[in-house]
């Protein structure tokens, strides 16, 4: 029933959507002038917020300084001063299945110190930023993609029993609704316990990790596009493991997107750029 005539054309349910958007903008108004928002990292208030992304100034600095520069397919560090190449030697050495890799920032300082805070279930808050922050990093390029759905790399149910939390969900969650398709965070599952892979050998993690991953039945991925989500990237051991087992269903094409990347394999890109 319209209910205001004229030139205006509004209707009764454009007069109660614009009442609730003035509703919710005028609470949070009065919720942020009696208690402001602040950094999830150091505490500090944020009396300018730009966006989404509760962190102050310094604090974004720290966690994702500038744009990453690296292999395109395993995201080893490069020198800024070079175009990023396709692959690298580690790439091709180890045949890694995945096809491009995003990162955030090293696994080195104040970021492994974020990531690691992440594994706690007190860590949510500092997780809804880190995913913001890498959304805007990596906007442009995701949306290039064209991805048709975006997968958390899963935990073994007994260590997510302990632990409660599983740090790429929060990530793949983020990056799935920015993005506009499905978290299919049940397609892949982690079939056996594996051991960690931090105590192992690179040769180690590869061995540690094969057949480790099976997908559910049930899912026609044929064709598909996939966003695999880690938090960390060593090697390259887990996230290959599970996007070959995506194309062994019929995915076209598997990015990972991670946090952090270790600099183990930074030389290998040297001697190969």
């Amino acid at each position: 029933m319209t209910i205001l005539s004229g030139r205006t054309g509004f209707t009764w349910s454009t007069v109660c959507r614009l009442w609730r958007r003035t509703t919710v903008a005028g609470g949070k108004f009065a919720q942020d002038l009696l208690f402001p928002p602040r950094c999830v990292r150091c505490d500090a208030e944020l009396a300018d917020l730009p966006d989404e992304v509760l962190l102050c100034g310094a604090c974004r600095e720290l966690l994702a300084a500038r744009q990453w520069s690296g292999c395109l397919r395993c995201g080893a560090q490069a020198p800024a001063e070079l175009p990023p190449p396709p692959s690298c030697g580690w790439c091709r050495s180890r045949r890694l299945r995945m096809d491009r890799t995003f990162v955030l920032g090293p696994y080195q300082e104040e970021l492994r110190d974020a990531v690691l805070w992440l594994k706690r279930s007190s860590g949510v808050p500092l997780a809804g930023a880190l995913s913001r922050l890498f959304w805007g990093a990596w906007e442009n390029d995701l949306r290039q993609l064209g991805v048709d759905t975006v997968i958390p790399v899963p935990m073994h149910w007994t260590r997510r029993t302990v632990r409660g939390v599983n740090n790429p969900d929060m990530l793949a969650d983020e990056l799935g609704r920015r993005l506009g398709v499905p978290m299919a965070g049940r397609i892949v599952f982690r079939c056996r316990k594996t051991l960690p892979q931090a105590n192992l050998r690179p040769e180690e993690r590869f061995r540690n990790v094969r057949g480790a991953f099976r997908l559910r039945a049930g899912y026609d991925l044929r064709g598909a596009r996939v966003l695999l989500i880690d938090d960390i990237l060593t090697t390259g051991a887990t996230a290959s493991e599970a996007a070959g087992v995506l194309k062994h269903a019929g995915v076209s094409m598997v990015a990972v997107a991670v946090l952090a990347r270790a600099a183990s394999v930074r030389h290998e890109l040297r001697r190969t750029s």
